[in-house]
């Protein structure tokens, strides 16, 4: 028998999700972002869930678009961060994979580059969020050295991020939406992340780029991903393993920075941040044990956690238990965390077994 810890992967919420962003946005086609291996959910197994649905996919870099084409995946697949060198162009042209293009290096390669065939391109441009991007007093000259070129397919299409989105009553997402269309360069465009799907739609374009709304999380901060119509795509669940009668004052865990204040049943769960649970969680953050939640107590090992069993005087060894997934929601974790969703769900390691749940 394995450790019970296991990753639950709901496909229909991933295939739900992805139906909510088209239908926020029914005019838009959708790029489905699964970098970082699908917010932790597989990558693989995301792009199958959702290919009846999505136009294309979306990728950090080149080893994420061959990671999918091995798995099988045949749409098209675009890469975010566009080339790091020369040598990926061809295997850009193999593998059929589109490109951005967000620095003037990348154009140097272009140009140097005896293509085959023409890529696909899509021009990053800076609109204020100063990360990626090329500064909009020169997209033009950049849009049209790039028309210029032998080794970029005709239909350039644009695309840019905004910086705070996830802020409904923050003025910068509207600006930098002003910024853009006044460019009035030709082109389809994607500026909507999740967080401009769901709140921003002015910004809907012809692209929506859903990333973390497709794995049930809330881009905004109090919220949780029902609140927005969404359902979690991953349960994080183990089991309760043992059950101690700790006597009053005595300390649990490493550091002993918690003391039971009477004699009480402590439980113990298979997880730990061995498993990606993140052992800087304070105590009293919430755990669901059976169809009750219980507070956390102690510091968080690296296999192992304890909780505080004095409101569920039911549990019994072999109980389940769940992390977060459709009973806890990600979004209490990360914000007891001081961190946000997507931070948890891609920081689950590779020794957790993920599983199917289809219906």
């Amino acid at each position: 028998m394995s450790r019970p810890i296991h990753a639950l992967i709901h496909l229909d919420a991933l295939r739900h999700n992805l139906r909510h962003a088209r239908h926020m946005a029914p005019q838009s086609r959708a790029i489905a972002v699964i970098k970082a291996d699908g917010y932790g959910h597989g990558a693989v197994r995301v792009a199958h869930a959702l290919a009846a649905d999505a136009t294309l996919f979306a990728v950090a870099s080149i080893d994420e678009a061959l990671v999918l084409r091995q798995g099988g995946i045949t749409q098209p697949l675009l890469l975010l961060e566009g080339p790091f060198e020369p040598a990926e162009l061809p295997l850009c042209a193999e593998f059929g994979l589109q490109i951005t293009i967000h620095h003037r290096c990348q154009i140097d390669m272009l140009e140097r580059w005896t293509a085959p065939q023409a890529l696909p391109v899509w021009l990053k441009l800076d609109s204020g969020m100063h990360r990626l991007g090329f500064a909009l007093e020169h997209a033009s000259e950049v849009y049209q050295r790039l028309a210029g070129l032998p080794a970029v397919a005709p239909g350039i299409r644009l695309m840019s991020h905004f910086a705070c989105a996830d802020e409904r009553d923050n003025p910068f997402t509207r600006q930098q939406l002003t910024r853009l269309q006044q460019l009035g360069l030709p082109g389809e465009h994607c500026w909507a992340n999740s967080a401009a799907v769901l709140a921003w739609p002015e910004t809907h374009g012809d692209w929506i780029r859903p990333g973390i709304m497709l794995y049930g999380a809330s881009p905004f901060a109090h919220t949780t991903g029902a609140d927005q119509g969404l359902r979690p795509a991953m349960s994080l669940n183990s089991r309760l393993i043992a059950i101690n009668r700790i006597s009053r004052g005595e300390a649990i865990g490493y550091g002993s920075t918690w003391r039971c204040p009477e004699t009480m049943d402590v439980g113990v769960v298979a997880a730990g941040y061995g498993d990606g649970y993140p052992r800087e969680l304070p105590s009293g953050s919430p755990v669901c044990v059976g169809t009750r939640t219980v507070p956390l107590v102690g510091r968080v090992s690296m296999d192992m956690l304890s909780v505080d069993l004095r409101t569920h005087p039911g549990a019994r060894v072999g109980d389940p238990v769940q992390l977060w997934g459709p009973q806890l929601p990600i979004e209490r974790i990360a914000q007891a965390f001081g961190t946000i969703p997507y931070t948890l769900l891609t920081g689950v390691t590779a020794r957790v077994p993920r599983q199917e749940q289809h219906g």
